[in-house]
Order: structure tokens, then sequence, then C-alpha cells
């Protein structure tokens, strides 16, 4: 988190260029968005008893289990040539890179559009704090079920767009590390996680690696985005700038623990 923060600011800054990147969790760890109260929410015993990570994210959204998937981040100005102004359409737009990736993979997939009533209702007032229990706007659904959930944040001229790409889903851990109001509620969100959720190696008859996923997801933007993309190392300066960032806010539980 702290990287995409940082990367985030040197492109307001002009110092680097738009940036695409994928990467994995290690330990496992529990990301909750920006204004998602932990104390109502987060069961921080069991996050603790399964040897979790945990960190709030400065983006919105609600609770991601980083495990079983590949992360991806788009760091872009908001002045990008032909960048749409709202949320949903730049969703719609650097979405465009997940739709070609899953779709190298082998997968059907497409964006999903609330229509009804009911589904804008939940968006504004979601009904959980699981994050892959309903897609949002532009989101990835295939079959009907999400498969990537997505958040981003625009602060000083430049759109921060990351989410999760499940490739397995452990449903049963998922829901352990989340507070319910009483086990109906969390038997009903346990019963529903596989109506509304699917891993891409649940709908391949051969599993996928990281690998293989992230070099298909890199071709997606590419093709969906008109762009090339270059590797990119960081600086010894800049990863001590990451590591302030970190020791300030992500590693620090005033800010992920913070009410």
């Amino acid at each position: 988190m702290a990287l995409d923060e940082a990367l985030l600011n040197w492109h307001s800054e002009g110092a680097i260029p738009p940036v695409i990147r994928f990467y994995r969790w290690e330990p496992a760890a529990l990301s909750i968005g920006y204004f998602q109260k932990v104390e109502k929410e987060i069961d921080m015993e069991q996050v603790e008893r399964l040897g979790l990570g945990f960190v709030r994210r400065p983006t919105g959204g609600r609770g991601v289990l980083h495990e079983h998937e590949l992360t991806y981040s788009i760091i872009v100005s908001e002045d990008y040539p032909d960048m749409p102004e709202t949320v949903t359409e730049a969703y719609r737009v650097l979405s465009g890179g997940l739709l070609e990736g899953f779709r190298n993979l082998g997968l059907d997939a497409s964006f999903s559009v609330p229509l009804t009533d009911s589904q804008k209702a939940d968006l504004k007032k979601p009904k959980s704090a699981v994050c892959f229990d309903a897609p949002s706007w532009y989101e990835m659904v295939v079959e009907g079920r999400k498969i990537a959930g997505s958040a981003q944040t625009r602060q000083k001229g430049v759109i921060l767009q990351h989410g999760a790409i499940l490739l397995d889903l452990d449903a049963e851990k998922l829901l352990s590390v989340f507070k319910f109001p009483d086990e109906e509620a969390k038997e009903r969100m346990r019963r529903k996680i596989p109506q509304k959720a699917a891993a891409i190696n649940e709908l391949r008859q051969e599993n996928a690696t990281h690998e293989e996923c992230a070099s298909a997801f890199k071709a997606g933007f590419e093709a969906a985005l008109g762009i090339r993309l270059k590797p990119f190392s960081l600086s010894a300066e800049q990863r001590l700038e990451v590591q302030k960032i970190e020791e300030m806010r992500y590693a620090n539980p005033a800010w992920n623990l913070r009410v």
C-alpha cells in the first residue's frame, strides 16, 4: 500500500510515467477500505490467529482477503488522454485491461452493470463488509459471479485504482475474519458467497499460475489501453521513501485501527 501511494505521489510530480503493476501478499493479508470500521466489522483476534497481515487501504471499498489471488494497481493522471471524469466511467476504461486479461485466460468475462433499484441501493449502502458478496459498476463477472474486486481513489490529480483478481477462493476463511450480527446472518453469507463470487481456477479445467495471470493481464492492459508496458525498478532513494510512508501509515496501528 505504501508503494501504491508513493507511485501516486511521484506520478503527480511528473517524476514517473503512468504505472501498472502486479503483486502478491506475503504473508496473506486482510485489507480493508479507507472508511471501514475495524471494531464493528473485523474480528481482529481471528486475523491474528490465522497469522494474517492487516492493513487499511488508501482506497474505499470493503474487506479483501489477499491470499490466493493476484493484485493489480494502476496509477495514471486524471487528464490522461480520453480518461473520463467520472469514477464509474474511469472504472470502465481502466478495467478494460482486466476484461481482456480474463479473455486471454479463456474466460468469458464481462462488465457488471447493476440495473435494478435494489442493486443500486446495495452499492450505496452495502449489506456486508465483505468485498466479494456483490459486484459494483464495471467490475468483472463470469457466469454472473464477481471474479475481481477493485477500488479507486483520486489524489493530487492522479487516479489510483487497484484490486484483487481471484485465483482460488476459501470462503470459510474469508468469512471467519468478519463480524456478523448473529450466526444466522453469517450462514446467509456462507450460502451467498458461492453464488456471488467465482475464482479463475474454479472456472478453468487447468489451474492458472500467478505468472500466467500476470502475463495475461499485462497483455490485456496493453491491448485495451493501446499502450506498451516497460519494466520499472525503484532506486534506493525511492525505496527509502516507500519505507517512510509505510512507517507513517500502513504499518502504523493508528492508521490501520482508527475509528
